[in-house]
């Protein structure tokens, strides 16, 4: 299994993921052809050989004569989506854009519709993020997996003032993704480069694998405490499974006492103090007593306090707990736009393919409540409409 390891040591952008990419072996006439699709023109892409403290990289120069053209969302989507390139290259654009545009419909407080771009409807971004979403369709990793990505502090000049660091919609983008403090008090990661990122990844350490490539995408600065470089690790992955896993911690107790009505509340307390799970099953125990099986599955290090829920609320005088590996699909959870209004959706990835969606339950219930529509309904109107946005690949 392919794995694609970023580096971000010195962070991540735009530019320097698309630079990255080239250094690994993507041609800069794939990009170019594939971009030769958008209905945006007056710029020309060239790549050139750099430094960043001796080290050699792949800069990405996009020359054009706009300076800030204001694009809204609603704009560029349409545009993304009436575009004759692959539907899985145009699939991942529009995801990586309206990840930025719900980060600033958040920001501003107004709806994604009316989010107007600045920086990120201008060409060059353009180019960035449809061109990083070509490049990496060509080189196809199985997994792109990305360290955590560097925090600073200070301040960035941009088209709506200046704004302190980590920009405002780097930090929305990154809400619920691993970060790191770094001491630099110039931007390292930009929302384009967050939400390139936080699309197509899931954070962590390098995994075990065979190297095979190694590139290096440049970016603007020259950075005095490091090379201000993308380092991407291409190689083959020792483990056989392509999906994430994790450690959890399985808590087990048999009641044969037990106040049903009790079992009901200590469910909905587990699951309110984090469990990730909690089930009950019938059993047939010791003096012919018919008894409940409570079984809770937990991240390893809540399983102190969970268990002492259970000692404490219900009439366990014990608990058995095992720590055990978990193979899992990775999880997102996005909005999509019904014909009766916008509603979650669960996503499930197998390494980057796409193999499942459901609609959120919650979600579901209460545009049911507020259109008066069945729920059924509901459900078929967000699979719809999910559809185009996300297509299912397994």
């Amino acid at each position: 299994m392919s794995v694609l390891f970023l580096d971000t040591f010195a962070g991540i952008s735009g530019d320097m993921f698309l630079g990255m990419l080239i250094d690994l072996g993507v041609p800069l006439e794939v990009i170019t052809a594939g971009l030769e699709k958008l209905p945006v023109t007056g710029y020309r892409l060239r790549q050139e050989r750099t430094e960043r403290q001796h080290i050699g990289a792949c800069k990405i120069v996009v020359e054009h004569a706009e300076q800030h053209h204001h694009r809204t969302w609603r704009q560029i989507d349409a545009m993304l989506a009436d575009c004759p390139l692959n539907p899985a290259v145009i699939g991942l654009a529009r995801r990586i854009f309206r990840r930025i545009g719900e980060a600033e419909a958040k920001i501003h407080d107004r709806p994604l519709e009316e989010v107007h771009f600045h920086e990120v409807g201008a060409v060059d971004s353009i180019v960035d993020i449809v061109g990083a979403a070509i490049g990496l369709h060509h080189l196809s990793p199985a997994r792109v997996i990305c360290a955590p990505l560097p925090l600073t502090r200070g301040t960035v000049d941009c088209a709506h003032g200046s704004f302190p660091l980590p920009a405002p919609a780097t930090l929305e983008i990154l809400r619920g993704l691993p970060t790191v403090g770094d001491a630099a008090t110039v931007e390292l990661v930009t929302p384009t480069g967050a939400a390139i990122a936080a699309e197509i990844a899931r954070f962590g350490d390098l995994p075990a694998m065979t190297l095979d490539r190694v590139g290096y995408g440049s970016g603007d600065r020259q950075l005095s405490d490091r090379p201000n470089l993308l380092r991407g690790l291409l190689g083959v992955a020792d483990d056989p499974w392509e999906g994430e896993t994790d450690r959890v911690a399985t808590l087990e107790c048999h009641l044969d006492d037990a106040n049903p009505e009790w079992l009901g509340a200590l469910m909905e307390r587990l699951l309110k103090a984090g469990a990730l799970d909690v089930g009950f099953a019938p059993l047939q125990m010791k003096k012919n007593r018919p008894g409940v099986r409570l079984t809770v599955v937990a991240e390893p290090h809540s399983a102190a306090m969970l268990a002492r829920h259970i000692l404490r609320e219900s009439t366990a005088g014990g608990v058995r707990c095992l720590e055990s590996r978990r193979f899992k699909l990775r999880r997102d959870i996005r909005s999509v736009n019904t014909p009766l209004g916008e509603v979650l959706v669960k996503l499930f990835y197998d390494g980057q393919c796409l193999v499942r969606l459901s609609p959120e339950f919650e979600s579901c219930r209460d545009l049911a409540d507020r259109s008066g529509r069945s729920l059924p309904e509901i459900y078929r109107l967000a699979e719809r409409s999910a559809e185009d946005l996300f297509p299912v690949k397994g």
